[in-house]
């Protein structure tokens, strides 16, 4: 899934590394991107949940991502829709770390926001505008609903 800490791995002369994490320290990671962050286009998704959890997302290959002291088991996650992929935050303060695509793309990919990347200044990068909101159904109103895992539908 992940490599281990303290491994070293060789990267292509056309990647970058980064060390990235949540605010309060809890959950941190080093992650390789190719091609390295000032020449990535950076995902700015208009649906509801990238809208939401303040996603600006980078897809680097699960291998290619460190999680420091367990840090990835520490993620709490969030599942809507199919439930496919794993939407990780933080448990401690709330950050928004990212996606879990699990299943869903091969090879193995995770959606990190770079949002987290220590040091980012966001208004260098470069920004790809997707516009998940066409594709998706539109969030609606679910107050008064919850999941029922029985059944496996609102209720």
């Amino acid at each position: 899934m992940s490599s281990a800490e303290g491994e070293a791995k060789q990267q292509p002369a056309s990647s970058g590394t980064y060390e990235a994490g949540c605010h309060c320290g809890y959950v941190k990671f080093r992650f390789a991107l190719s091609p390295p962050l000032p020449e990535y286009r950076v995902m700015q998704c208009n649906c509801s949940a990238c809208t939401k959890l303040g996603y600006l997302l980078v897809y680097p290959k699960a291998e290619d991502v460190t999680w420091h002291n367990d840090s990835r088991g520490r993620c709490a996650e969030y599942r809507f829709n199919t439930k496919q992929k794993d939407q990780m935050f933080c448990p401690r303060c709330g950050t928004s770390i990212g996606i879990d695509f699990r299943d869903t793309r091969k090879p193995h990919t995770y959606g990190i926001s770079a949002r987290t990347i220590y040091g980012v200044d966001l208004d260098s990068l470069d920004y790809e505008k997707g516009d998940g909101m066409s594709r998706v159904p539109p969030a609606r109103d679910l107050s008064g609903q919850w999941w029922d895992e029985e059944r496996g539908k609102m209720k």
